[in-house]
């Protein structure tokens, strides 16, 4: 193939070359010419900058060999080899001219490059291919170009070594990928590693953090145990990714958990929340629903900042949506949160979920969450089989572009031999000195009925007969004492109209008061006291039961 011939067809060839014939043109004319400028002139010009030549004067192959990059033409359907520079002959070693360049060009082949030839050569328009490693173990970026003229075509390949800017992108992406990998570690060792498990729900999670594109972000449940029966869920998102949010979240749930300890209603919760997001870092926002389960009340009972409504579907498949009250979300501020219910019978499912599950870019937020009703509305099984579906259903992916959070939990409608492990027994006391042998008397008789043990029976009445005795002396009517029974535990309670909680101290001897909630700490598994709506104060013991006892 003559390099020269082709190089002739190259864009601006034709107007090199007239350049050239000018230029050795010029100095014939001007000898015939007498010099018309005078000697002091004509020593003037002398004394100038000789001119710099013009970039058409410039030999084609000259500058192509010179080139630290590498170029190569082909010519032909075949793309035979016409030429390659200095640069490629130095990366690649010598090649034959004249081969097609499957067989004269073996690493391009490997690149894949040969289909980008024919493109370019049949649409004659230019490609790149971005950061391809070659063989030689270094990377470049190939553009292709058409070089055409009459019914000769080919193709002009242009390769620039990008060897420092890959390694820098993958180092980049490797520190990346380490940062997300720390942050996804963190996120997963402050969630909890497993679920407490209450006497009365039944209760499933999920999470799983965004794609590998994505930083983790701050998504968090829990649930906690507030003894007495009752069950504490919190579902929140911390704004932002990465380790940050993570730490954050971390924070917060720590302090729910403290929180919860006091065993107050989700508004006060909220707003301990609100004030402890601010002294954390006043930019972070976070959202949270924090609810309260009795089985008492078949009720759920939350408190939302900024979160998403809480989902509950009740025995017959209809899905209630729970959005009200709903204050902003915590760190803000200068608000007031209000507690509001939504029932939660037996054969009731609730979900709480995070944003990552319903938003979608190109969707409306409300579009996501009503398509998450309907599939709530047909989903059935255990909680782990709904939670699954939900996810499922709203397709999410491992390369999902935002983190899920998923808390189910269900109050099974139990029926049968299982139905005779929870139970239920109150009695309401109106005060006086027979209040206390009733309640003795009341305790006694509901304990032998449930078949307990003698020394779970009489340490059962001892602990009711102390409370209402404390319930009587330092409380208000109305009065009442309840006993309840589950599959693991025996739980006693007496509440009255005084909001004025007990507390455990050491009696002296010459003390006629403050034995009684000493003796039932001492005897009991766990107790506890918190005001109840409307004022007025509920305290509790718990036995655990024997396994012989179920």
């Amino acid at each position: 193939m003559n390099f020269t011939r082709w190089s002739a067809r190259l864009p601006g060839t034709q107007r090199r070359a007239a350049a050239r014939t000018d230029h050795t043109a010029a100095p014939d004319r001007q000898a015939e010419t007498p010099n018309p400028v005078p000697a002091a002139r004509a020593e003037q010009l002398t004394d100038e900058h000789a001119p710099v030549p013009a970039v058409d004067e410039l030999p084609v192959r000259e500058v192509l060999d010179r080139v630290p990059a590498l170029v190569a033409l082909v010519h032909g359907p075949d793309h035979r080899v016409a030429y390659i520079n200095d640069a490629y002959v130095t990366a690649f070693g010598v090649r034959p001219l004249g081969e097609p360049t499957r067989e004269s060009l073996p690493e391009l082949d490997e690149l894949g490059l040969l289909p980008l030839l024919d493109q370019v050569l049949r649409s004659r328009k230019p490609r790149t291919l971005k950061s391809r490693k070659a063989p030689d173990g270094r990377s470049y970026t190939f553009t292709c170009t058409p070089v055409t003229e009459g019914e000769n075509a080919g193709v002009l390949v242009f390769a620039t070594d990008v060897t420092d800017h890959a390694e820098a992108a993958e180092r980049l992406r490797a520190s990346e990928r380490r940062q997300r990998e720390t942050a996804v570690t963190l996120q997963r060792s402050l969630l909890p590693q497993e679920l407490e498990e209450p006497d009365d729900l039944r209760i499933a999670a999920t999470y799983q953090p965004g794609g590998t594109e994505a930083a983790v972000g701050g998504d968090w449940y829990d649930v906690i145990t507030l003894g007495g029966g009752r069950t504490a869920l919190v579902i929140g998102d911390v704004m932002g990714r990465g380790v940050r949010a993570a730490a954050v979240m971390g924070q917060l749930r720590t302090a729910v958990r403290a929180y919860a300890r006091l065993d107050l209603p989700p508004h006060e919760v909220l707003q301990l929340l609100d004030g402890l997001a601010t002294e954390i870092d006043a930019n972070q926002i976070a959202t949270c629903v924090y609810a309260i389960h009795d089985p008492n009340e078949g009720r759920l009972v939350y408190a939302s900042a900024g979160h998403l409504p809480i989902l509950v579907r009740d025995e017959s498949g209809v899905v209630l949506r729970a959005d009200e009250p709903t204050g902003p979300p915590l760190g803000t501020g200068g608000w007031m949160h209000a507690s509001g219910s939504v029932p939660l019978g037996p054969g009731s499912t609730a979900v709480l979920y995070t944003d990552g599950l319903v938003e979608r870019r190109n969707e409306d937020l409300d579009e996501g969450i009503a398509a998450l009703q309907r599939a709530l509305a047909g989903a059935t099984g255990t909680p782990q089989v709904v939670c699954d579906r939900l996810v499922r259903s709203a397709g999410v992916t491992a390369d999902h572009d935002d983190d899920v959070a998923v808390l189910v939990l269900q109050h099974p409608a139990r029926t049968g031999p299982d139905s005779d492990l929870f139970r239920n027994a109150a009695l309401e006391l109106l005060g006086g000195i027979e209040a206390a042998p009733r309640a003795r008397a009341f305790a006694s008789g509901v304990l032998t009925s449930w078949r307990f043990p003698t020394d779970l029976h009489d340490l059962g009445v001892l602990a009711a007969s102390e409370l209402v005795a404390n319930s009587l002396q330092h409380g208000t009517p109305p009065m009442r004492l309840r006993l309840r029974r589950t599959d693991r535990r025996l739980i006693i309670e007496v509440t009255d109209g005084d909001d004025h909680l007990p507390r455990r101290r050491r009696a002296e001897p010459g003390d006629e008061s403050g034995r009684g909630i000493a003796i039932v700490a001492t005897i009991a598994s766990n107790w506890g006291s918190r005001r109840t709506p409307g004022g007025g104060k509920a305290v509790w013991c718990e036995f655990v039961l024997p396994k012989g006892a179920t």
